[in-house]
């Protein structure tokens, strides 16, 4: 059902964790191997209304990863409330991680400014699985067979070598502590982790 329908949050959180395999030991690794990756398995911040500092988050400048968060949240109509917890990962930490992937994947939309339809959607999961190596991800590829027949093509011949491309030479973004970022630019954020843009026609901003 997740491969095919991808909007079930439920099914495609429950596949995430028991196709995860050794990815999690090898994220884990190197989240300890940085240390800004460290502090975040020491401090295990979580990301929902409760601790977001919403207000705080809005009145930043453009530009700012926490103003651009937020208007990512805005202009999609999301929540920060929206991810699944994790069941069927025994190990503390690496339920942590698990859990830590889903709730930054937002993090992730809002730093390249993808919108949540099917395409943008998969061309990051295209960049997760290059980035991550979540199998899950690669999987979930197999809902592009719903797209229509030019968004498919497009997909296979723009977003997905996009997605390999710079989600392969960027710094892994398990590493990155988000919440120590909300006032930096979006542009040094990602010229530092060694990103750019998907390519034309899946971004929230206007033409």
């Amino acid at each position: 059902m997740a491969l095919i329908d991808p909007r079930r949050g439920d099914m495609v959180a429950a596949l995430g964790e028991t196709t995860a395999g050794s990815t999690l030991p090898k994220l884990r690794d190197a989240i300890l191997d940085s240390p800004e990756g460290r502090r975040i398995l020491k401090d295990r911040p979580r990301i929902n209304s409760n601790t977001l500092d919403i207000q705080k988050l809005q009145a930043l400048p453009d530009g700012t990863f926490g103003r651009e968060y937020i208007r990512w949240l805005e202009v999609c109509n999301v929540t920060p409330d929206s991810r699944e917890p994790v069941h069927y990962i025994g190990d503390p930490e690496l339920a942590y991680i698990m859990q830590r992937y889903r709730e930054t994947h937002d993090f992730y939309h809002a730093l390249f400014a993808l919108r949540v339809s099917a395409l943008p959607e998969l061309a990051l999961k295209a960049f997760e699985f290059s980035n991550l190596g979540f199998p899950m991800t690669a999987l979930a590829l197999g809902a592009s067979i719903k797209m229509k027949a030019a968004h498919r093509e497009r997909l296979w011949r723009e977003f997905v070598p996009w997605g390999i491309q710079c989600g392969g030479s960027g710094s892994c973004f398990m590493t990155v502590y988000w919440e120590e970022r909300w006032e930096q630019d979006v542009r040094e954020i990602k010229e530092e982790l060694g990103v750019w843009d998907p390519p034309a026609g899946v971004s929230i901003r206007l033409a």
